[in-house]
């Protein structure tokens, strides 16, 4: 079982910046991909950017050009740099990962950090 631990998450004004970040615990399995997720009350759970381990990135439409992902494949962790936050980015945001395991890679695990709140001030 693999945990993620997020930190990182708070209160700013418009305008701010937040940097997110989340490690993951030792696993024998392979990382796939690394990412943020994140969830407003009554709305889906929705990808903001991940990383894949091979080095590619991909972005939600609305955070390109503000936010910027970065990961450590070595060292399991994922960060999130947040720029020019906007009250529409307040969220309750999630870490994930997806791991392989090496000898059945077509088989993926998928994990879930606690979450973290940011909340962004007009």
């Amino acid at each position: 079982q693999v945990q993620l631990v997020e930190s990182g998450g708070g209160v700013v004004q418009a305008g701010g910046s937040l940097r997110l970040s989340c490690a993951a615990s030792e696993s024998a399995l392979s990382i796939y991909a690394m990412g943020w997720y994140r969830q407003v009350p009554g709305k889906q759970r929705e990808l903001v950017a991940r990383i894949i381990s091979s080095g590619g990135t991909e972005y939600k439409d609305s955070v390109k050009g503000r936010f910027t992902i970065s990961g450590d494949n070595a060292k399991k962790t994922v960060a999130l740099q947040m720029n020019s936050l906007k009250p529409e980015d307040t969220a309750a945001y999630y870490c994930n990962a997806v791991y392989y395991n090496p000898k059945a890679p077509l088989v993926r695990y998928t994990y879930w950090g606690q979450g973290t709140q940011v909340t962004v001030s007009s």
